[in-house]
């Protein structure tokens, strides 16, 4: 039977004890099945949005539903829940997840991503540029590169036509070059433009295309962070 590991990223309560979940599979595609009595005491310390788990799955028949056993694996994240900044953080990335791979697709390397990203707001303190950083890198996963490192004398980027330029005009914003070289300096006005320069690529390219919206957590996760740094 094939072990695999994964990030739990949805959970759904269903009949009286039993869960429906989605997991991202470290093969970067989606499996989605039931945990029976999902909702006891001893598996409701596994199966939970955001842990990562090691699991099998398992179907009885050809006509029933497949089935999830799982154990914890690391990274744990016990302590990104107990910051409020890292919990929102969190949010947001299972949410950019669920609109960013539909069920039945592979996108490769966004579950090695979201796994480093995560590890990062374990252990370091200064997580932040690295989350911005990973933004751009979820963009580049799935189509829509912004290749800052070859425009490193532009400063300005262009939300218009989402380009590099090296004057200022009505449609460009400076871009946060200094912040992706994680130097430990954080401000608001960097950290503002990667919100502005993601949420602008993501949602007019690949929202548009199947019809979402930008995930109510991004903007928690966004107006939480900046209201700090202000």
């Amino acid at each position: 039977m094939i072990k695999y590991e994964g990030i739990i990223i949805y959970t759904k309560k269903i009949k009286e004890r039993d869960l429906y979940i989605k997991i991202l599979s470290n093969y970067d595609e989606i499996h989605s099945g039931i945990v029976y009595a999902g909702t006891s005491t001893k598996k409701k310390l596994i199966f939970q949005i955001g842990y990562f788990v090691q699991y099998t799955i398992v179907k009885k028949n050809e006509n029933s539903p497949p089935y999830f056993n799982a154990e914890l694996i690391k990274p744990f994240i016990n302590d990104i829940l107990k910051n409020k900044f890292k919990l929102y953080g969190l949010l947001n990335l299972i949410s950019l997840i669920n609109t960013a791979i539909l069920e039945g697709q592979k996108i490769n390397g966004i579950y090695i991503s979201i796994r480093n990203i995560i590890n990062i707001m374990h252990i370091n303190k200064h997580w932040i540029s690295y989350y911005c950083e990973w933004l751009f890198n979820l963009l580049k996963i799935i189509g829509y590169e912004i290749d800052y490192k070859n425009n490193e004398n532009s400063q300005y980027y262009n939300l218009i036509n989402d380009d590099f330029e090296n004057y200022k005009s009505e449609s460009s914003i400076l871009f946060p070059h200094q912040l992706l070289t994680h130097n430990n300096k954080i401000n608001l006005i960097e950290v503002t433009a990667v919100f502005e320069i993601f949420e602008n690529i993501y949602r007019k390219n690949h929202l548009h295309d199947i019809n979402y919206k930008m995930p109510s957590s991004f903007y928690n996760f966004k107006d939480t962070i900046i209201k700090e740094l202000k």
